[in-house]
Order: C-alpha cells, then structure tokens, then sequence
C-alpha cells in the first residue's frame, strides 16, 4: 500500500501561482510513476503530468506545457507541482497518483490521494 496526501491548494487570481505537494508513505517511493490529475466539476478527471521513478523523465499534457512543472525528491517521498501562469481553466481537483507504470490512463494508477482543491478566478 501506498498512502498519498496532497497540499498546496487554495485561491489565486489568474496569472498567480501555487505549489502542490504530495506526500507518500508506505512502499517504496522511488519504484512507482507519480503523475498528477485532476477534475473540474461536471467534468471527467484528465491527466495532467506524470514523472518517472527517478525525476528524469517528464510528461506533460498540451495544455500546461511551459507553465508547469512537476518535479520529485525520492529522499523526501514528496512529489510537487508548481504552477504559473495560472488561468481560470485550471480550476479542479488535483490529484497525485502512483503507478508502476509509466502512463498517463489514470486505470493504470494503483493509489490515489484525497484531492486539493486549485481556484483560479479571473
């Protein structure tokens, strides 16, 4: 088992920016994909960006390309989102998950955290 806990969310204006963290305990952090999701209401959960087991390879959903950047620190079991640039269309849920695979199908993700919420108004 893989526990996950997300922080870093809250209320910015657009063009501000945040820094989501996510935290594990449990199995190994370092064999397992960490990719961030997220949902926005009335809407499907999508794929945001995932990072592979040991930071060196990133892959990043057209839509956030340039204003996000995913990184991790296997010492710490943490995994982090920094946002810039943000715009409304960002608002959602966003969720950290684990995978020992290395895709964006959110099927394919083993463990979830419990979601923070990113508002971004206009």
């Amino acid at each position: 088992q893989v526990q996950l806990v997300e922080s870093g969310g809250g209320l910015v204006q657009a063009g501000g920016s945040l820094r989501l963290s996510c935290a594990a305990s449990g199995r190994t952090f370092s064999n397992y994909v960490m990719g961030w999701f997220r949902q926005a209401p009335g809407k499907e959960r999508e794929f945001v960006v995932l990072v592979g087991r040991s930071g060196d390879f990133t892959y990043y959903v057209d839509a956030v390309k340039g204003r996000f950047t995913i990184s991790r620190d296997n010492a710490k079991n943490t995994v982090y989102l920094q946002m810039n640039s943000l715009k409304p269309e960002d608002t959602a849920v966003y969720y950290c998950a684990a995978s020992p695979h290395t895709t964006s199908v959110s099927a394919r993700y083993d463990y979830w955290g419990q979601g923070t919420q990113v508002t971004v108004s206009s």
